[in-house]
């Protein structure tokens, strides 16, 4: 079955004005106190978490697998005004792609666990090469934990309008024997209470617990790593109760 990933056209259709806001004040809130002028999101898509932080001042970069996804985030930042220098990468080789450091190196759209749970240090290793002494390393992530102790299944989102169409997307998740899931993305459009067409899509996880996160963080000498809910301003539950959440590490500085 397709990837999501390769259909630029469906996966945004949930990005709305509101939603663009709302990322781009959960940053506001994560750089608050920070010094974070350049900014490197190495699953950055088509740009739906990273490119309101070229409003905030950020100079942006991005790299991804998908090249489909780069080009849909090169025209919306074009759109925008936002500068941001893209390159098709594998986060597993990203020495390959680029060669300085960057304030602030970020994995968005829980993207880690699209790899094994044994390969996430080298990822995490990756990244941590390309931040500067004193800066930070950003992942946002599902929780997985919060998942796996419900046997969740089934994830709604409201309904989207589009003119005269109504979306409908449900998630229905198949936990696996070896600990892997599938996410089955069921999509529906609707005229006038009819529905015209469907699409379907999967995409296949490896459940990222937390202390694995950052366990791993603390073996590259990030330490007392910062846990915030996502969007990061939300203080109705705590990070770990929340069904996203976010951790910023800051990198030691040289030692001299």
């Amino acid at each position: 079955m397709a990837s999501l990933y390769d259909r630029a056209d469906i996966y945004d259709l949930l990005e709305t004005e509101k939603r663009y806001q709302i990322t781009k004040r959960h940053w506001e809130t994560v750089l608050a106190g920070k010094q974070i002028g350049t900014l490197l999101d190495v699953s950055v898509g088509s740009g739906n978490l990273t490119l309101p932080l070229g409003e905030l001042g950020v100079e942006l970069y991005g790299s991804d697998l998908s090249g489909a996804m780069l080009e849909r985030c090169r025209e919306k930042a074009g759109k925008r005004g936002i500068p941001i220098d893209l390159r098709v990468s594998d986060f597993r080789r990203l020495d390959e792609a680029f060669d300085r450091a960057f304030d602030c190196v970020a994995s968005t759209g829980n993207s880690l666990p699209y790899v094994a749970n044994d390969e996430i240090p080298d990822v995490l290793a990756q990244m941590d090469r390309l931040v500067r002494p004193g800066g930070y390393l950003y992942v946002d992530i599902r929780n997985w934990d919060k998942i796996l102790e419900t046997k969740q299944r089934f994830y709604l989102y409201n309904p989207t309008f589009l003119d005269d169409v109504r979306m409908n997307l449900v998630q229905v998740w198949d936990h696996h024997e070896d600990g892997s899931m599938t996410f089955n993305l069921l999509y529906t459009f609707e005229r006038d209470n009819q529905i015209f067409q469907k699409e379907s899509f999967e995409e296949h996880y490896f459940p990222l617990r937390r202390h694995t996160l950052l366990n791993a963080l603390g073996r590259l000498g990030y330490e007392e790593p910062e846990l915030l809910c996502l969007p990061a301003f939300w203080d109705t539950v705590r990070p770990e109760e929340a069904d996203w959440y976010c951790v910023l590490a800051r990198k030691q500085e040289a030692s001299t």
